[in-house]
């Protein structure tokens, strides 16, 4: 077993070996070449004598350096992640024994340290990818190290391996974080448009790790996505500017009569009769303005969130157009709904969706020739026609055609009609009443659904609106 352990530890090839018996033997060759010098030993004896001493000191290193050896073996080992046990080492030396002993505990000691490390690092990886921000770990050069599950889905998986510069080719934030990285900052906060995706909007905050914080990053950028809240912000500045703007005319209209009933037409019985009948209109146009106005700042605030429960589409337009049924019969007019069949139940809002169908029915018989039929046709269409400006869905979809019978709508009227409080001139000429927020409205549903409206006009056949609302939405 000793020959093979020798031969395992390739012991032959060790030259500290031989240089250890050499040096040990030295001062015995001294005193063998004086006693030779000095006429007191033979060299045939003296050359005897130190083979003998040779000898003897192999015999005696033999053992402390094959032991040595298999030592310096384990510790190699070790040191490669090799898995080793200091009990199949044949150690007979006691000093060789606590020294293998202490390395054995000093390398189970850092085999522990190193696996609560690694735990401690993958925790903390866990906990970074749990946080609904995207968060960057900086080097002092501006190289990105670490990365949050969220910053890689929004920037791609390949961000830690590039520059800040590269993924955000902004001057004010480039000047930013270099204030951060020469330490003339602490903290810098901005906002910018992201490189990708210029319709979202970021807020950054950039901080400067403290001195006593260890590894190669040092600095944090936070992200957050502020577009939301920008919208938001729009929506209410929007709602409040066109709420002013439209409802200052009914206003005006309702102050001057009230004033001219106060004063000159206060006993006039006639006067305050259409006077009152005016401002009742004015105060129901007024109604019907705010609840529209909220209707549709609800319908945006909404964009983002894609509905998932099933809908029956054909179940809401038949319902739509009974309920539509009084206001057709005052026109002598009808709604006929052809529904192809099996139509698939799709992802949608049905109170969006009601209110969509109930715009466009109420349209379709406010502006269609009196007596004459509203049609409706569903079907499902193999593909959703390409929006010229929004981004709808390609693939299967469920076809709404509201048609009627009425003039021409021109093509620059049409480009325009889900403009707020957009109204074709010849419908004010008419007296025809309405807020011009009902196919806003419509628009603001459709894009929602991540659907496309498209409307077709012409002299013989009428104006047809068409809504597709996809199988599927992502």
């Amino acid at each position: 077993m000793f020959l093979r352990k020798i031969r395992q530890l390739k012991f032959e090839k060790d030259s500290n070996y031989v240089t250890r018996v050499l040096i040990l033997s030295f001062p015995s060759a001294l005193v063998f070449v004086l006693l030779v010098a000095l006429q007191l030993l033979t060299p045939y004896w003296a050359l005897l004598s130190y083979v003998w001493v040779m000898i003897f000191n192999m015999l005696f290193l033999l053992p402390f350096s094959f032991e040595l050896m298999q030592v310096k073996m384990y510790i190699k080992n070790l040191a490669q992640g090799k898995s080793e046990n200091a009990e199949d080492m044949a150690l007979s030396d006691a000093e060789a024994r606590e020294i293998a002993e202490a390395v054995n505990s000093m390398h189970r000691f850092w085999a522990y340290k190193v696996d609560e490390l690694e735990a401690q690092a993958i925790s903390d990886t866990a906990v970074l990818d749990t946080l609904p921000d995207p968060i960057l770990m900086i080097d002092r050069t501006g190289l990105i190290t670490g990365a949050n599950l969220s910053a890689r889905k929004l920037l791609g998986e390949d961000v830690t391996k590039r520059n800040v510069e590269q993924i955000f080719p902004y001057n004010h934030f480039i000047n930013a974080l270099n204030r951060i990285l020469n330490q003339e900052s602490e903290a810098e906060n901005l906002s910018f448009y992201l490189h990708s995706d210029p319709d979202k909007k970021m807020y950054a905050h950039i901080k400067a790790l403290p001195w006593f914080s260890k590894g190669r990053a040092v600095a944090v950028i936070s992200l957050y996505d502020i577009s939301k809240s920008v919208t938001v912000e729009k929506m209410q500045a929007d709602f409040v500017a066109n709420a002013s703007h439209e409802l200052r005319t009914p206003l005006s209209v309702i102050s001057g009569f009230i004033e001219t009933l106060q004063t000159t037409a206060k006993d006039d019985e006639n006067a305050r009769h259409d006077f009152l009948n005016i401002m009742a209109d004015q105060a129901e146009y007024m109604s019907s303005l705010i609840e529209n106005l909220l209707s549709l700042s609800k319908i945006e605030m909404q964009l983002h969130e894609r509905p998932v429960e099933k809908t029956d589409v054909v179940k809401i337009v038949s319902e739509t157009a009974e309920a539509l049924e009084f206001k057709a019969k005052s026109r002598k007019m009808k709604v006929k709904v052809q529904a192809a069949s099996q139509i698939p139940l799709i992802p949608a809002d049905g109170a969006q969706l009601r209110q969509l169908f109930q715009n466009l029915l109420d349209n379709a018989l406010k502006y269609g020739l009196g007596g004459s039929t509203v049609q409706v046709k569903i079907s499902v269409v193999p593909n959703m026609p390409a929006s010229k400006t929004e981004t709808a869905l390609q693939g299967k979809a469920v076809s709404v055609a509201v048609h009627n019978q009425g003039s021409k709508i021109k093509p620059e009227d049409i480009s325009r009609l889900t403009e707020r409080f957009y109204r074709i001139q010849e419908h004010k000429d008419l007296n025809i009443k309405g807020t011009g927020l009902g196919l806003s409205i419509a628009k603001q549903i459709v894009r929602r659904h991540q659907g496309n409206l498209t409307v077709t006009s012409t002299n013989t056949r009428g104006t047809t609106f068409t809504v597709y609302l996809p199988l599927e939405v992502s």
